[in-house]
């Protein structure tokens, strides 16, 4: 019989921290991290993560998990995550897989195999020169003439998937879109039960806006220059949102009125990506946030969903 896992995802700003730990605090539940960013120590404001008192005693693996110089990828992330399942169902309790990078969730539902072949690496220090001299926008071209479908899920700073989506195209000559659809066709290794929180577009964006407003009253800008202190601004971790943007007015690129805008409008496209990512690579319940109240009751809705897993 198939281990259980339910996964909570959604764009950014849509509620998924307060509904995963009220719904672990009905089941029982710990919460694994999905995010690509709340894994790294020290980045705290810009990416919003979740703080002692939201998480109310529930406990949450691979937050603080790495320093931001510290290699993340889809491998390192099932890696660590299959390590917090053993733990989680040895403490005979539920497994909550809660984040917006489905990428990676799905790479451990379906247990994908990120193993890394033969691998030409001059073609990926080429590109990766080619991103640093004329831009990331140049090597996410590369990719859109190559795979069109998948380049429309992947932000153009993020290089390093861009990157990798590259070489499988050159090394197969098959579209990496087409290798995620065939991977979906495999059978979960888990017992899953999918939740995926959306909402009205102009609230989601309202949200974003005003959390954005927060992080930046919490000392985002005293934040991102500690971590220069100590980081590569090229960093990968460095380039996430609410980083990249804040180096820029810290390097003095443009004013900080700039930055915030700048930061604001690319984190509206991102969860513009996220949800178009779920809709054609995910499948799950959709749950309508504004037909609730609040998290608890989203919750409510899910435990008596999921009965049946819960026996």
């Amino acid at each position: 019989m198939k281990p259980p896992l339910i996964t909570i995802g959604g764009p950014t700003a849509c509620g998924k921290t307060a509904v995963s730990v009220e719904l672990a605090k009905l089941i029982g539940g710990e919460i694994i991290s999905a995010d690509c960013m709340q894994v790294y120590k020290g980045m705290d404001i810009g990416t919003a993560k979740v703080t002692e008192e939201e998480m109310q005693g529930i406990r949450h693996h691979l937050i603080d998990a790495l320093y931001p110089d510290e290699e993340f990828s889809v491998a390192v992330f099932q890696y660590l995550a299959k390590q917090a399942l053993k733990e989680i169902y040895k403490n005979g309790n539920m497994p909550i897989l809660v984040g917006g990078t489905g990428f990676y969730v799905n790479g451990l539902i379906y247990d994908n195999d990120f193993t890394p072949g033969k691998r030409d690496d001059s073609l990926r220090t080429e590109l990766e020169n080619a991103a640093k001299e004329k831009g990331s926008e140049y090597v996410h071209d590369i990719l859109k003439g190559l795979d069109m479908e998948y380049a429309l899920t992947v932000h153009p700073n993020n290089v390093k998937r861009v990157i990798r989506a590259i070489e499988y195209c050159k090394d197969t000559g098959e579209k990496f879109s087409e290798y995620n659809r065939r991977e979906r066709l495999r059978e979960p290794a888990y017992n899953v039960k999918s939740y995926i929180l959306n909402m009205d577009r102009a609230m989601l964006y309202e949200r974003i806006e005003k959390r954005i407003d927060i992080m930046l009253e919490k000392g985002l800008v005293d934040e991102v220059k500690s971590l220069m202190e100590k980081y590569d601004s090229s960093l990968v971790s460095m380039k996430g949102l609410g980083y990249k943007e804040i180096i820029g007015y810290l390097e003095g690129k443009y004013s900080l009125d700039e930055a915030i805008y700048i930061l604001k409008r690319d984190t509206r496209h991102f969860a513009r990506r996220q949800l178009t990512w779920l809709k054609h690579q995910s499948s799950g319940t959709w749950i309508d946030v504004n037909d609730h109240k609040s998290a608890a009751e989203i919750a409510e809705f899910i435990r008596n969903d999921i009965k049946e897993i819960l026996c």
